[in-house]
């Protein structure tokens, strides 16, 4: 009896020390939950993905000494304002990335850095398809320069952040606004002359929800990890839209500014031919006396053939409608050009045209357009 009733208080201590431990546990983990900064772990095949609640304060102060207020002078005077960033150094030569609308018509371009020291740089050269400009500058000084990501690495949802200067630099200047990579590849309408609204290229952009206001134009859109995916530029305005900004993606925008840097031209092609879309029908008739077939619903009407132009070797006509460049279908001057672009001078590219209702292939070899 002694030995099972010194059996029975082993099992009961045993049971109370179980209970005791359990307490203390859920105590412990409680106290870990409240004192240390909260952190959600969610494994997903057997890969780890962490979202800290703390922000990415981290991640703005790697890029935000190396983004500047770009100010825009005509005739000495200040006529606009945007953001940049310094994105190289060469000897104690720097160079600032900017968007070509924000440069456009400017005699003379200062930038202001978080210091608040404000230089006087070199428009290096720009270009208004990309729609970036580089600048540059001479310092002695060390000055931050952006460390430079990739947009093609990133993935739908991904955290982003913007730096840069909207509406007022003077009061709202190194503004952070922060979001998420909203899509890939966007294919975007836009003028690349300043005083239409008429789309006549398209661009593939970046899309965000951070926000994005006027003067944020030139500054960068940056990983979480505090490097550089894209330049800010664009956003559609409605009652209807909300949270729909793009960026330029910033391997397109390095090509191109190392071309401007060299001194290359990045002059695009042309095949000599002055057009319009084909919802313009109206117009079309009573300015050019052109009349459209009614079975055609898409495609660009041809309204002059250049002199000396590899349109006018090729054989076509006032009149004629382009409905591909290559291979692919086009249903405006903006799709015209964005596919036409993606060959260089000296190319020969084919088009597929439609006259009087039949078509037909003509093969034009491309020359230097005018910027």
């Amino acid at each position: 009896m002694e030995k099972v009733k010194k059996t029975n208080n082993e099992k009961l201590k045993t049971i109370l020390l179980t209970i005791l431990l359990i307490a203390i546990g859920a105590g412990g983990m409680y106290a870990f939950l409240y004192f240390v900064p909260k952190t959600t772990i969610i494994n997903k095949s057997e890969k780890e993905v962490t979202v800290n609640e703390n922000g990415i304060a981290d991640a703005v102060e790697k890029v935000y000494d190396s983004v500047v207020i770009v100010e825009v002078y005509q005739k000495d005077k200040l006529y606009g304002t945007g953001s940049g960033f310094i994105y190289k150094k060469d000897g104690n030569k720097y160079y600032v990335m900017t968007n070509n609308h924000v440069v456009e018509d400017a005699t003379s371009v200062k930038i202001t850095l978080t210091n608040k020291k404000t230089i006087e740089t070199t428009l290096v050269g720009k270009d208004k398809y990309l729609d970036i400009a580089v600048l540059s500058f001479d310092s002695k000084d060390d000055y931050s320069i952006a460390a430079l990501g990739s947009s093609t690495n990133t993935r739908v949802g991904d955290t982003v952040f913007t730096v840069g200067a909207p509406i007022d630099s003077s009061t709202y200047s190194w503004t952070v606004t922060r979001g998420i990579l909203s899509g890939k590849d966007r294919m975007v309408s836009v003028s690349t002359n300043s005083k239409s609204s008429t789309a006549d290229y398209i661009m593939k952009s970046l899309q965000t929800d951070a926000v994005i206001n006027s003067g944020n134009s030139g500054g960068p859109l940056c990983n979480s990890n505090g490097e550089i995916i894209g330049i800010t530029n664009m956003k559609l305005v409605s009652s209807s839209i909300e949270g729909m900004s793009f960026a330029i993606p910033i391997e397109d925008a390095v090509e191109y500014a190392a071309k401007l840097v060299k001194g290359d031209d990045v002059s695009r092609p042309q095949i000599g031919i002055s057009m319009a879309d084909l919802t313009q029908a109206t117009m079309l008739y009573y300015y050019y006396g052109i009349e459209i077939p009614k079975d055609i619903e898409k495609g660009v009407v041809i309204v002059e053939v250049l002199d000396d132009s590899p349109a006018k070797e090729a054989g076509l006509k006032k009149g004629d409608i382009v409905v591909e460049v290559g291979s692919n279908k086009v249903s405006n001057m903006a799709e015209l050009k964005y596919e036409l672009y993606k060959y260089k001078v000296g190319d020969k590219v084919k088009l597929k045209v439609n006259r009087n209702g039949v078509e037909m292939e003509a093969e034009l070899k491309l020359q230097k357009a005018s910027n």
